[in-house]
């Protein structure tokens, strides 16, 4: 009996996928920082009955119909915004993310952007191997304090609890705006639930954690940035169209906000001539929010183990569009 088939999209730990060869016939993508071309993709998927994913790799309705034996589909990734889940549920297919397992992770890099933005950290340490330090002075390369300032998060999921207790030991106010309001999470922190307005108007650092969505999509706009404060800094490590990168850049070049810094962008990978990347005051990272050896690690183990338990009939650990259960059944 012929093996079920899966396709991975992006080269992996091969002891991470090993459970997985155990039951199937697996294809990797052998590039580890190039995608796979969308033509050979829609190649492999005319055969796969699982597909492992990265964000990058769009999921849409052309691909679904070239793959008439395909299952499931395991993105590694807490998001799944490159995944058309409502078509893939309609074929009866698994749609699996990683939530949980990064959280921690994705919530030390937001803090660790927000610190290296406020204080000017990746400019200075280029300002020393470039040589330009002659001398000390008074505010050479002087940033904003972090502590007790005031911090709001759009978003606040579970990476936004992680990212308010950190905000906690640095004696910030933390202020959230979230589509529904916490009042467990208000308790436990005591974080204060606030308008989308109000938090931009009274922040000194606002981070942005909301999944993409119709509704969040170009969220933060010329106007919001307007109603910013000018010493504001602010920070993105959801998705990239939440934002209007181009009021994002004219708000930073005439003195609207102090400063961003970026995990994410519109369309990735991004060029060194990208306009916000031109600017001094832009940290810019290549989406490595939940970037550790360790996390990584553990969520290539999800991926390949819900593939595994789909091909087996089971039920996978992190089950995305719950009612295909229903399809199953």
């Amino acid at each position: 009996m012929m093996k079920p088939y899966v396709f991975i999209t992006r080269k992996l730990s091969k002891e991470a996928i090993k459970p997985l060869e155990a039951v199937a016939e697996v294809h990797m993508w052998p590039e580890d920082e190039v995608a796979v071309p969308r033509e050979v993709l829609m190649e492999e998927a005319k055969k796969a009955d699982g597909i492992l994913t990265m964000l990058s790799d769009k999921i849409d309705k052309e691909l679904i119909d070239n793959a008439p034996n395909l299952k499931v589909i395991a993105n590694l990734a807490v998001g799944f915004d490159n995944i058309d889940v409502e078509y893939a549920t309609e074929k009866g297919i698994a749609v699996c993310n990683t939530p949980d397992v990064l959280t921690d992770t994705t919530a030390d890099l937001t803090f660790a952007l927000l610190l290296a933005t406020a204080r000017r950290i990746v400019e200075a340490a280029e300002f020393v191997k470039e040589g330009n330090w002659k001398s000390w002075s008074p505010l050479l390369l002087a940033g904003h304090d972090v502590h007790h300032k005031t911090l709001g998060i759009v978003g606040m999921g579970k990476i936004g609890e992680a990212v308010a207790k950190r905000a906690l030991g640095f004696d910030m106010e933390v202020l959230y705006h979230n589509r529904s309001r916490k009042i467990e999470t208000e308790e436990k922190l005591g974080v204060v639930y606030t308008s989308f307005e109000d938090l931009l108007e009274a922040s000194d650092f606002i981070i942005c954690l909301t999944p993409l969505t119709e509704q969040t999509k170009n969220l933060f706009t010329a106007e919001s940035f307007t109603k910013m404060k000018k010493s504001a800094v602010f920070i993105n490590v959801s998705r990239g169209p939440v934002v209007d990168e181009t009021a994002l850049y004219e708000a930073l070049v005439n003195g609207e906000i102090a400063a961003a810094g970026l995990d994410v962008f519109v369309k990735e990978p991004i060029e060194k001539s990208h306009p916000l990347v031109t600017l001094p005051n832009v940290v810019a990272l290549p989406h490595i929010g939940s970037s550790s050896t360790e996390t990584r690690t553990i969520m290539m183990q999800l991926c390949a183990n819900n593939i595994k338990l789909v091909l087996e009939s089971q039920e996978p650990e992190t089950l995305v569009n719950k009612e295909w259960l229903l399809c199953k059944n």
